[in-house]
């Protein structure tokens, strides 16, 4: 068998092994009802993902997000509500793992800090804008006045 050959069988074998591998990656749930895999996926997108934070357990492909996924579906189809599914991460985990963590006082910088800086920010610019500028001419005469009455084409 010649050195091409084996190179290229090598390489189909490496392939085909990712193929399968991501291919077993996919989480492969069964749900009693339509209305059981909505909640499902409604849960999955309010919940954060622990590893990646910008994701939601939906979205993400980390492990232990996949491990999250898996402990949702099984409260769920153990039949609890899903203020206690949520309940039951939040204390896992504290209110980080909520995607849209409740107003209360602190997280309150993180619901209005953003607007608040954004409106400082436009009074800021506004009121940079709005700043006399010194006037060119009035420059001119002034330091005319101060020469006295010479004439501007005259030396002292």
């Amino acid at each position: 068998m010649s050195s091409l050959t084996r190179s290229g069988a090598a390489f189909g074998l490496l392939f085909a092994g990712l193929v399968a591998s991501s291919a077993w990656a996919i989480d492969s749930l069964t749900f009693s009802s339509t209305a059981q895999e909505q909640r499902f996926q409604a849960l999955t997108q309010e919940l954060r993902c622990l590893v990646c934070q910008n994701q939601n357990l939906a979205d993400s492909d980390a492990e232990l997000a996949r491990d999250l996924r898996l402990e949702v579906y099984e409260m769920l189809v153990a039949g609890k509500s899903n203020a206690e599914i949520k309940g039951f991460l939040v204390d896992r985990y504290g209110e980080f793992v909520l995607y849209q963590p409740p107003v209360r006082g602190g997280t309150i910088a993180l619901w209005f800090g953003p607007i608040a800086l954004l409106i400082f920010g436009f009074f800021l610019a506004r009121r940079w804008w709005r700043r006399p500028t010194a006037n060119p001419s009035a420059v001119t005469a002034s330091g005319v006045a101060q020469n006295g009455d010479n004439d501007p084409g005259e030396f002292p």
